[in-house]
């Protein structure tokens, strides 16, 4: 799969992926990563890209022309399983059934805002989808793109040591409606506190019935929004 990141900072990206199982998978070629400099589809020798919005207001845009003109140039003939997303404060939230979405396209290019925003006719008739990370502001969606590369990249073949560590964790299929079950190591005992005894038993059915209802419990007390979810998975497996 390829990666295409739209950017005025394409040196933002030299540490995100540098390190880590994303480094290793594009350095394996199991994932190409491209960062594009988006004033390099500027025509003046400033290279602008932004400008005051009609109507008034703070801040600045960043102009429609670049951005088109950069991404038509990046796929000229974009293909059915090529997708453009806009990130964005104003986008739907990203959450991990997106990510398993994209995973399975061959190509993603992700267009990084700035200022105070985006013309809206890239919204309108250039990207695929508009996504946002979370309701809050972020200065630019150079950090919302390295979130949503690397948990696309993840669930990609060959990414992963353990391709079941996708499967078991938060937010996956298999934990729908569900957070993860707390989990602890060696040792038993730390500072008085002590792991579950179930977990040290060796009964794989006990410790698969507690970790279901550990990961309810959790659930309930940090996310009670995926509650009603959580419940039904929970009642399944109990």
């Amino acid at each position: 799969m390829t990666f295409e990141a739209l950017t005025i900072f394409p040196e933002f990206f030299r540490g995100p992926f540098e390190h880590g199982v994303v480094a290793r998978a594009h350095a394996a070629g199991v994932l190409e990563i491209r960062i594009h400099d988006l004033r390099n589809w500027t025509p003046d020798r400033h290279r602008t890209v932004d400008d005051r919005p009609f109507g008034g207001g703070e801040g600045m845009l960043l102009k429609p022309a670049p951005v088109f003109e950069a991404v038509e140039s990046i796929w000229p003939q974009r293909q059915p399983g090529q997708r453009v997303v806009l990130l964005s404060a104003q986008g739907r939230m990203f959450d991990q059934a997106m990510a398993r979405r994209w995973a399975a396209l061959d190509g993603l290019l992700l267009i990084c805002g700035r200022y105070e925003g985006v013309d809206e006719r890239v919204a309108e008739h250039l990207a695929d989808e508009e996504v946002s990370i979370g309701d809050y502001v972020l200065s630019g969606g150079e950090l919302a793109a390295a979130v949503v590369i690397d948990a696309v990249a993840r669930l990609l073949p060959g990414v992963l040591g353990n391709e079941a560590s996708a499967v078991n964790e938060s937010f996956s299929e298999m934990e729908a409606g569900r957070l993860d079950c707390p989990q602890y190591t060696r040792p038993a005992e730390f500072r008085g506190w002590t792991v579950p005894e179930v977990l040290l038993s060796g009964h794989h059915e006990e410790i698969r019935r507690w970790r279901a209802g550990a990961a309810l419990e959790k659930t309930r007390r940090l996310r009670p929004d995926l509650i009603s979810a959580g419940q039904e998975v929970g009642k399944h497996h109990e």
